[in-house]
């Protein structure tokens, strides 16, 4: 008759059977391999005592490790012993990630790469095997050369390359279907925008580079998710057409410090939840625009920030700006720096306003400097009349043929 075991020996199978499941959660081989292996591609000598790298000792498991001491920072695993995310800390780390990056394809689930701040340069690296990549942030380090066109995976949400050296166009082959926020500020990236943007964009921002060209309707007509723009600091120029504006989300505007020279603007059909329903802030600023300021942007009733100083606007503030604002009214509102005559729209000058600008340096009546809206002063009246004189020589009509 075989005997039951007794009470003492089935509780030491129980407690080792429910105890040493996390044992099989720890990292997996593959894993610990590939972080091996990236640890390896970064130069020694840029590895402070101090920083998450130092602390990654093989000897313990990186997702379990034996010591306090070890992993301390930089990992993110999850429960099954996978690593999901390296956040490195700004440490100065330094090396090239090509071709050490395909070391990193067994990480199938790293959903997140950031390795912000620090030192990398060589070209962006084939990242194409990594399926599950949701995030990656390479901004402010030293990458060069061009931008891959086809070397990030399709799975992409946020892709970060700010502040790094990049040359060249901007590859139409990074419209990735995933991609909701592109970065690509403050690098030295030329020619104009593809006219094949990430369809479901909601966060595009290209500043201080050297963008060329006008902004074509093509490229941005099918982003219905675009909310915010940041295009400043480049040399766009041409004319900023009204469809612009009427983008169904778009919410933020940065087109200063380029070389547009004409802005037209319609009124949003539909309300506060129609075409351009949701446009809160448009900067203009520093750029050649010429003309009258368009009456229609007061149409706009979410519009509470507008800059266009700098510029080469002619013309009366329109009264709608003030009177028949939609909406939110103008909380922000700089116009200084252009050829903008006549009276300041009454109530914009009343001590009580609430509203921050400056209509300063234009040829404004009755605009003193003492009103800090009106500072700095208004420009000489030899400059105005020559401008206003030249404008109408240009606009002075053709004689009729046959007429004297």
């Amino acid at each position: 008759m075989v005997m039951a075991p007794p009470p003492l020996l089935l509780l030491f199978f129980f407690f080792f059977l429910f105890f040493s499941v996390p044992a099989t959660s720890k990292t997996l081989p593959s894993d610990v391999a590939a972080l091996r292996a990236f640890k390896d591609s970064i130069s020694p000598s840029s590895i402070n005592p101090w920083s998450c790298l130092a602390s990654w000792n093989f000897a313990s498991d990186p997702c379990r490790p034996e010591t306090p001491s070890h992993f301390t920072c930089g990992l993110v695993c999850s429960p099954a012993g996978r690593v999901v995310s390296i956040t490195l800390d700004p440490a100065g780390y330094s090396g090239r990630l090509d071709p050490p990056a395909r070391s990193l394809a067994p990480l199938s689930l790293l959903a997140h790469l950031d390795l912000f701040d620090n030192s990398f340069h060589g070209p962006v690296p084939d990242l194409s095997s990594l399926r599950s990549l949701q995030t990656l942030v390479l901004a402010s380090n030293s990458f060069s050369g061009a931008l891959p066109p086809r070397l990030l995976p399709s799975s992409l949400q946020t892709l970060d390359l700010s502040r790094n050296s990049l040359t060249g166009p901007i590859p139409a082959g990074l419209a990735l279907p995933n991609l909701a926020t592109l970065d690509l500020s403050f690098n030295r990236l030329s020619g104009p925008l593809p006219t094949s943007l990430p369809p479901n964009l909601v966060a595009l921002s290209l500043r201080g580079n050297s963008i060329a060209g006008s902004l074509a309707r093509p490229t941005f007509e099918r982003l219905t998710r675009l909310e915010i723009v940041e295009l400043g600091a480049n040399r766009l120029e041409g004319k900023l057409e009204a469809w612009f504006f009427l983008l169904p989300s778009l919410q933020q505007v940065d087109l200063a410090n380029n070389s547009l020279t004409a802005l037209e603007a319609r009124r949003p059909p539909g309300g506060a939840g129609g075409s351009g329903g949701q446009l809160v802030a448009v900067d203009l600023s520093f750029n050649r625009i010429a003309g009258a300021l368009p009456a229609e942007l007061a149409e706009y009733p979410a519009l509470a920030a507008l800059s266009a100083r700098g510029n080469r606007l002619t013309g009366q503030i329109p009264w709608q700006y003030r009177w028949s604002k939609k909406g939110a009214p103008f909380r922000r509102l700089f116009l200084d720096g252009n050829f903008l005559n006549g009276k300041v729209p009454d109530g914009f000058l009343a001590p009580e306003g609430e509203m921050a600008g400056s209509f300063g340096d234009n040829c404004l009546e009755s605009c003193p400097a003492s009103v800090p809206l009106c500072s700095p002063v208004q420009k000489p009246d030899w400059l105005c009349k020559q401008v206003y004189r030249l404008g109408q020589r240009t606009r002075r009509p053709s004689p009729t043929p046959g007429m004297q």
